[in-house]
């Protein structure tokens, strides 16, 4: 076998895109509004002719930008995020400067983590103290755990598959936990900055090694630090403590059953390794450091006192493609496709290599119920059977694209049926930069980076910037989860 083949087994496939019925390119909402404005403007043509002069071109406009793509979206959606962050640009919206407020503003973090509050809870299991993100708005409760992942690309392809299967039914538990409403899997890359390799290179080298020895050490502190990099990841869970027949009276209790909750997850054999709950300093640290990345290396004292709210941003604006925040300045891009073909287990690699700039990658999860997932499967093959009688009624035929969807849909539905579960999930990616002259640069070597990946479609969040950054921080926000 080359280095290029990878076995059966490590191939991971069943992806699809959600799709609704809709004529063209319109989605299901998009051809009802259609339709009714359509209707509106006959029953208002039969009385006032004229005004079809002027209704239905302003009609035809708004369903043509529905239908047309832009960026993996509907015109129309794009346009609208556009115009939505122009009126906040003028409104002021968009512009975050940290100011002293009556309480309890004076502790909230900004935009999509205003509603949250950090509790130190005890673990008697562990000794050590917890931090759980308190929703106040919904009443749910986050808690991340620290991982240390092992690594595959040299393990045995046995390793590999369990490792699958062992993640496989993590997600399999996540939809029969009713109070699990959504997980998520951060990776964060720091690049190596080489001065403590250099340091310790320098103490254990000998000046009387071999020459070759000594131009091979130093060639390789010269450009090791290159594609090294420092690596935190953690996974995220967030749960309803209340959604159970006998929901908990106070804070107190559904701190408790919480973490009762997320401790039912087993995560051993899936590759990675827990290394504790993340405490308060270390969410702290987290979210700090991702604003201001100059405090990243920071002691935990810095951090013990810290106040949720100033673990935020001092400044910071929030522009159509980019995010600027205490100096540095970040972009984030959302998944708009993914290969429709199945796919080696190691296609995220290219996007997890060390660069230049910090990164963030983020798989947020939203695991379906077995009814509402095998409700959604059989509305996804009856959508795409309409999509192809409908193509096939004004065309002739339907397109081979819609041919292969209605397959595809036909093989999620018996997967599920042999005992598979429908996970609703999305992908995010957000690089840093510390100065802003710097930011083209990261966006070129991101996009570079989603290139390798070979069959990956990502675009620019626009005008979601601020709430994509959040988004990978263990804050207790997931877009999944309504």
């Amino acid at each position: 076998m080359s280095a290029h083949e990878v076995p059966d087994g490590l191939m991971v496939s069943g992806l699809r895109t959600r799709r609704s019925f809709g004529m063209g390119n319109l989605s299901k909402e998009a051809t009802i509004g259609a339709a009714a404005v359509l209707t509106a403007d006959g029953l208002i043509g039969v009385r006032h002719p004229a005004s079809l002069l002027v209704t239905l071109p302003l009609t035809g406009a708004v369903v043509g930008l529905a239908a047309v793509r832009r960026h993996g979206m509907s015109a129309l959606a794009y346009y609208r995020a556009k115009l939505a962050w122009q009126r906040g640009y003028r409104t002021g919206t968009t512009s975050y400067r940290r100011v002293l407020l009556p309480q309890p503003y004076v502790l909230d973090l900004p935009g999509v983590g205003a509603s949250s509050s950090l509790i130190a809870a005890h673990d008697p299991t562990s000794g050590r103290k917890v931090g759980v993100v308190h929703d106040r708005t919904t009443g749910r409760m986050t808690v991340s755990t620290l991982l240390a992942p092992r690594g595959s690309l040299m393990a045995p392809t046995s390793a590999v598959c369990s490792g699958l299967r062992t993640w496989g039914e993590v997600l399999n538990t996540m939809s029969t936990a009713e109070q699990i409403k959504g997980a998520s899997v951060t990776i964060q890359i720091t690049p190596g900055a080489g001065e403590a390799l250099a340091d310790d290179v320098q103490h254990r080298r000998r000046p009387d090694a071999p020459r070759l020895a000594l131009d091979v050490i130093d060639e390789l502190v010269r450009t090791t630090p290159r594609a090294t990099a420092q690596v935190a990841s953690w996974l995220s869970v967030t749960v309803d403590p209340c959604a159970t027949a006998n929901p908990p009276t106070d804070l107190a209790e559904q701190v408790g059953e919480t973490l009762r909750v997320v401790d039912t997850l087993d995560l051993s054999g899936t590759g990675t390794d827990i290394v504790r709950r993340t405490t308060p300093t270390d969410l702290r640290r987290i979210v700090r450091s991702a604003y201001d990345p100059g405090v990243a290396l920071a002691r935990d004292e810095q951090f013990d006192e810290l106040q949720w709210g100033d673990c935020g941003p001092i400044a910071a604006d929030d522009w159509v493609e980019s995010y600027a925040h205490d100096g540095a300045v970040s972009a984030s891009w959302v998944l708009q496709e993914m290969p429709r073909r199945p796919i080696p287990y190691s296609t995220l690699l290219p996007l997890l290599a060390p660069g230049r700039f910090r990164r963030r990658i983020t798989l947020g999860y939203r695991v379906l119920d077995p009814h509402e997932g095998e409700a959604l499967l059989e509305r996804e093959i009856s959508a795409a059977e309409h999509r192809a009688q409908a193509t096939a009624e004004v065309k002739g035929r339907a397109r081979w694209s819609q041919k292969a969807d209605y397959q595809r849909a036909e093989q999620a539905a018996r997967q599920v049926a042999g005992g598979a579960q429908v996970v609703d999930w999305t992908l995010w990616v957000t690089v840093t930069a510390d100065k802003p002259s710097e930011l083209p640069a990261a966006q070129q070597e991101l996009k570079l980076a989603v290139a390798g990946t070979r069959g990956i479609r990502m675009r620019p969040a626009f005008g979601a910037q601020a709430a994509v950054f959040a988004a990978g921080l263990p804050i207790g926000y997931n877009p999944l989860v309504k």
